[in-house]
């Protein structure tokens, strides 16, 4: 990204807040503006004193100066209090702006980018970008004021004076240009070692059970150690870079004043001075050491936004693959039926060579439950995600109620398929809020009525608090059956036409899982039902079963006609049989 581009996207973080922005630079003016007349007030007092002394005009001078140093103390509070308010606004809005970014993003952007590392990006990277905009700007505008408004008042002083004393500024700042790149790509370097460390850190604080499963604490504790001493070199190595350019730097700055202690000597001796014309240059002069200083700590804040501003906009940049069409329709909920067909839907995953659906037909009614069974990597989940349009499936392949899933809302798509995948999660709230997440408005008695249909209730009811029991992140203090049958009361809770469970009962014995699925296939409002799963005892009871094999569907029809018929369904049923005898 360009150094103009970075600038201009500045602009846009400042763009909601420029009255702030404005106020705050006000204030530093007129902090300048005062800090300019107090040494003409010196001056004069030295000046007139030299003459004739007046213990009444030394007073007068010492409360007028005193009043001015105060009001100027208590602007200058307000314009950082203003700015540095600026930032922590602009880090309020990019947080936001970064999350909800992040929830319009397709499942398969965070398969490639890691949960650390985006939290490292909306954290640290945001907190770079905050102090950019409320110490650079600050630091910036005081800079500028300080030269714009200091540097005529010397010159009218004494120009060829001040000229000598400021004539090595220019050194300093060819000196900040040569480590200026240096700088960022080592700032750079800094911000993708901590997201590296944020990853390992997230990473073993949910496998914390299957370190001490495994007992690799120890393992554990040297890739840490590892990651842990680059994140450290890098730091000392951008250390050691700032530590070479700010003592040039401030060494430089402090040049000017004995520049001008060596020649305004001279001046006040020959005449062309008075001492109050001096003592005023030296304190302007003193002035301007602190702001052109300060540019080096400056610069650094400003290489590090950089930087940051790039990471961010990576993300802000990302696009989904998967977006509602102008012409999308949305579909009242209560006019769907159920109806599920697929014609001729093949679909790969981006990088491969092989298919992982290749010509799926099917057609399901509404009200039907329909088990789908095969083999590890058959494309039994690919299918489940695609329904949802979770993938990005082309036009044409896939059909609710007739109407193309690329056509329709992903909202309303999305609110008449309810999904309960493998892996369930849970939040660290509440068994009752788990449960009634699809619906937060849910009343206690929806809520047991769907947790009895999944058959959690009496688990639940065993509870310390009962619904109002906290699990742990993840769910982590659940069983996984418990995870998946809460998760199936969530989906059951949305009441939504059409219900797909993707092996959400694969940590459930064979005969609970039977009963839940000859429950969810009973009733007058009966829903559409798709049901992946590998217990062929449960599937049995659907009322028909398609059999995938590579991508494809190689069978289908019910259980009685599938374990007759030649195939890979009965393959699959003798398995079972005999594994349940050797149980």
């Amino acid at each position: 990204m360009a150094a103009y581009s970075r600038l201009r996207k500045l602009q846009d973080y400042l763009r909601p807040h420029w009255q702030k922005l404005f106020w705050g630079i006000i204030s530093l003016f007129v902090v300048n503006a005062i800090g300019i007349y107090i040494p003409l007030l010196i001056r004069d007092i030295v000046d007139q004193l030299r003459v004739t002394f007046s213990f009444d005009r030394l007073w007068y001078y010492v409360i007028l100066i005193f009043a001015l140093a105060s009001i100027m103390w208590f602007i200058r509070m307000a314009s950082r209090t203003i700015l540095f308010g600026l930032g922590r606004q602009v880090e309020f809005d990019l947080k936001q702006k970064i999350f909800q970014h992040l929830l319009t993003l397709d499942p398969a952007y965070f398969a490639q980018n890691t949960a650390g590392d985006l939290i490292n990006r909306a954290t640290s990277d945001v907190d770079n970008i905050r102090r950019l905009l409320g110490f650079a700007i600050l630091s910036l505008a005081n800079t500028f004021f300080a030269y714009s408004l200091t540097f005529p008042v010397m010159l009218g002083i004494s120009w060829w004076l001040s000229l000598a004393t400021i004539a090595i500024y220019p050194v300093m700042l060819v000196s900040v240009s040569l480590f200026s790149d240096k700088l960022r790509e080592q700032q750079q370097e800094v911000q993708e070692e901590l997201s590296t460390i944020s990853e390992l850190v997230q990473e073993d604080i949910s496998g914390i059970s299957l370190i001490k499963i495994y007992a690799q604490e120890e393992n554990e504790q040297q890739a840490f150690r590892q990651t842990n001493q680059r994140l450290l070199m890098a730091n000392l190595r951008l250390a050691q870079t700032r530590n070479v350019l700010f003592p040039i730097v401030e060494a430089l700055a402090y040049v000017s004043l004995l520049v001008l202690l060596g020649l305004g000597t001279g001046a006040i001796a020959d005449g062309s001075i008075s001492v109050g014309d001096f003592v005023a240059l030296l304190i302007y002069a003193e002035r301007l050491v602190f702001p052109t200083a300060l540019l080096g700590f400056t610069i650094t804040a400003y290489q590090r936004g950089e930087v940051s501003i790039d990471r961010i906009e990576t993300i802000l940049m990302a696009n989904s693959q998967i977006n509602d069409l102008e012409t999308a329709i949305s579909l009242p909920m209560e006019k769907i039926q159920g109806s599920l067909a697929a014609k001729h839907l093949s679909f790969s995953f981006p990088g491969s060579n092989t298919p992982a659906l290749k010509d799926v037909n099917f057609t399901i009614e509404p009200g039907e439950t329909v088990a789908i069974v095969g083999p590890i990597g058959a494309g039994k989940s690919t299918l489940a995600n695609a329904l949802p349009r979770l993938l990005d499936i082309a036009p044409g392949q896939l059909f609710l109620d007739g109407y193309d899933i690329t056509q329709i809302n992903l909202q309303a798509l999305r609110r008449a398929i309810a999904y309960v995948p493998q892996e369930s999660f849970l939040f660290s709230t509440s068994m009752k809020n788990n449960i009634r997440y699809g619906d937060p408005a849910a009343e206690t008695p929806e809520i047991v009525s769907v947790a009895q249909q999944a058959q959690i209730h009496p688990e639940i009811m065993n509870f310390p608090q009962e619904y109002s029991t906290i699990v742990g992140e993840r769910g982590i203090t659940l069983s996984g059956g418990q995870r998946q049958r809460t998760a199936l009361a969530r989906a059951l809770l949305v009441d939504a036409p059409v219900l797909i469970l993707d092996d959400a009962l694969s940590s459930v014995d064979n005969q609970t899982a039977t009963d839940i699925l000859r429950n969810l296939s009973q009733g007058t409002q009966r829903k559409t039902v798709v049901f992946i799963s590998h217990q062929l005892s449960a599937a049995a009871q659907a009322d028909r079963i398609l059999v995938m094999e590579n991508g494809q569907i190689v069978q289908a029809g019910t259980h009685q006609e599938l374990v007759i018929a030649e195939g890979l369904y009965r393959s699959l049923w003798y398995q079972h049989q005999l594994e349940k005898i050797l149980q």
